[in-house]
């Protein structure tokens, strides 16, 4: 029976990690880790101002707990299926697991600032491995026609988790301590640790391909795993410093985009050419795949930069505190919990094209409504300009996740799962960090346009000024004198009009790349592999 599976969609059903046990059990209790890890990430950009003060330490230096954790993560994502191979799959799952708690408890108990980095190290060590270890389960575990159901819970997890982030470390924050944005990670991941060492399976099938591989001897691609450290690394390390460094004014980013740019050529010319290599790039002629890791990549960017952004604006705009817009996100996850279940049914049985273009098109959509957005709107308006957003984000991420490994050995969906989540969170810098340079360039020039009409020819502000001081009579609190408010409001203005740009930059994005879904191959998520292979 196994073999005419394998023979029907390319499904070996012996690899499945699910073992005596109920598939979607198995789905429950992986995700567990991996929606720790997610969490997590947003969480500790809420709680960077809280641990600065705490620690005593500029905000720039405190930048460092979230660069470290960056860096970390993007260096052991790629090569996360190759040690998948080696170590074992459910060891390694495992031994993440448990780097992750035990460096969440050091972070939290973290003394000093360089305390806190290093730990912060070891815990992107840990959490690299756990999502693309997890998808690489679930594709093993599920044939090709359930597989979207079974992603739909990994997009929970991506989705959901970064919308919760925000509010979840607000509250965190403001009503206890910093500490406890990592404490909190130390009994979910003593529970996750324990559920997996006793459901989840590792299959004769996976022990049987890692036997081989010891048999034949471990022929460690060293040169591509210090190519991968420098290239990626550095690359991360160059999005998350250059807005604060001035990008290519300083030395320092020249520095790292250069290291990060030739170690990234020779990265591809070494792993094409390796026959053993660490990350497999020639899985890159397989054309739906390739086609996925740009829709993920863009998809990440739309996610992370706005899951960024949007909170920014009521706090920097509105004034209101993180939790209150972490809150403002809150629709968003409600819409994405409704809409996923939708979204893993489709994808088994519609052709991909036909959930991702439209998807793509919502996207477009929800940014556009963004950019008519102003500094008066309500918390409503925040949250339901977030809901069109959400309703959307599952069409993408879950048949992403299904198509992308059909067509592919079975064996090489470590390192699919692998370059997936390079994508999404290559993606997610690109669009914080690009988001962030647009907003800042965008602050100046909409300041200097305002400031350049406030001038004594112009009658309109001489009638404001009038009037201003009639209301507030120019005496009392300084921030309060006609001057003082008209500057303020300035700057309120400039900021919003920020924002709307950004938001209109990335909806163009996603309509330039819209039209690269009718590259990919028609078929459906769970349809044959032979079909998608080329």
């Amino acid at each position: 029976m196994a073999s005419a599976a394998k023979r029907e969609d390319g499904w070996d059903p012996t690899r499945s990690a699910a073992g005596s046990y109920s598939p979607w059990l198995i789905v429950a209790i992986i995700s567990i880790p991996t929606f720790m890890e997610v969490l997590d990430t947003s969480i500790a950009n809420v709680a960077l101002d809280h641990i600065a003060g705490g620690l005593s330490v500029s905000n720039d230096q405190a930048t460092w707990v979230l660069t470290s954790y960056l860096v970390a993560n993007a260096i052991i994502i790629p090569i996360s299926g190759w040690l998948s191979d080696v170590i074992g799959r459910k060891r390694y799952f495992l031994i993440s697991i448990a780097l992750f708690t035990i460096s969440s408890l050091m972070c939290g108990l973290a003394p000093n600032l360089s305390t806190l980095v290093i730990a912060r190290v070891l815990q992107g060590i840990g959490g690299g491995g756990l999502a693309p270890v997890e998808q690489s389960m679930l594709a093993d575990t599920f044939p090709p026609r359930l597989r979207g159901m079974a992603f739909a819970a990994f997009a929970i997890v991506v989705v959901v988790g970064p919308v919760l982030g925000p509010s979840l470390g607000g509250y965190i924050t403001e009503n206890s301590s910093w500490h406890w944005v990592f404490l909190i990670n130390v009994p979910i991941g003593i529970v996750s640790l324990f559920l997996v060492n006793l459901f989840v399976d590792e299959p004769k099938a996976i022990k049987d391909d890692r036997a081989k591989l010891l048999k034949r001897g471990i022929r460690v691609d060293y040169i591509g795993i210090i190519l991968i450290a420098l290239g990626l690394g550095f690359f991360e390390l160059t999005l998350d410093r250059g807005e604060r460094e001035d990008w290519f004014s300083s030395g320092l980013i020249i520095t790292t985009a250069t290291i990060s740019a030739l170690s990234l050529i020779a990265l591809g010319f070494w792993e094409t050419n390796h026959p053993e290599p660490v990350l497999d790039l020639k899985l890159l002629k397989n054309r739906n795949f390739s086609l996925t890791l740009l829709v993920m990549g863009v998809t990440g960017m739309i996610l992370f930069g706005t899951t960024q952004l949007i909170p920014q604006m009521l706090q920097q705009v509105l004034g209101y505190t993180s939790f209150q817009a972490g809150l403002a996100l809150t629709f968003g996850g409600v819409a994405t919990l409704v809409m996923v279940p939708f979204a893993g049914r489709l994808s088994g049985v519609v052709d991909v094209r036909m959930l991702l273009f439209p998807a793509l098109l919502v996207q477009a959509f929800a940014l556009w409504n963004m950019t008519h957005l102003n500094a008066d709107i309500t918390f409503l308006d925040a949250g339901v300009a977030r809901l069109y957003q959400a309703m959307g984000l599952p069409f993408l991420f879950v048949p992403i996740s299904a198509v992308a490994y059909v067509g592919l050995p079975q064996n090489k969906t470590a390192q699919a799962s692998s370059m997936l989540n390079v994508a999404r969170n290559l993606g997610g810098s690109i669009g914080i960090s690009s988001a962030q340079t647009l907003l800042a360039s965008g602050l100046q020039r909409h300041q200097s346009e305002l400031v350049n009409g406030l001038s004594p020819l112009n009658p309109n502000y001489n009638e404001w000024l009038d009037k201003a001081g009639s209301a507030f009579g120019g005496v009392g609190d300084p921030t309060t004198t006609p001057l003082a408010v008209l500057y303020q409001t300035v700057q309120r203005q400039a900021s919003m009009l920020a924002f709307l740009d950004v938001f209109h930059t990335l909806m163009i994005v996603v309509l330039c790349v819209a039209p690269v879904v009718f590259f990919m191959r028609s078929g459906k998520s769970g349809g044959s592999g032979g079909g998608m292979a080329h």
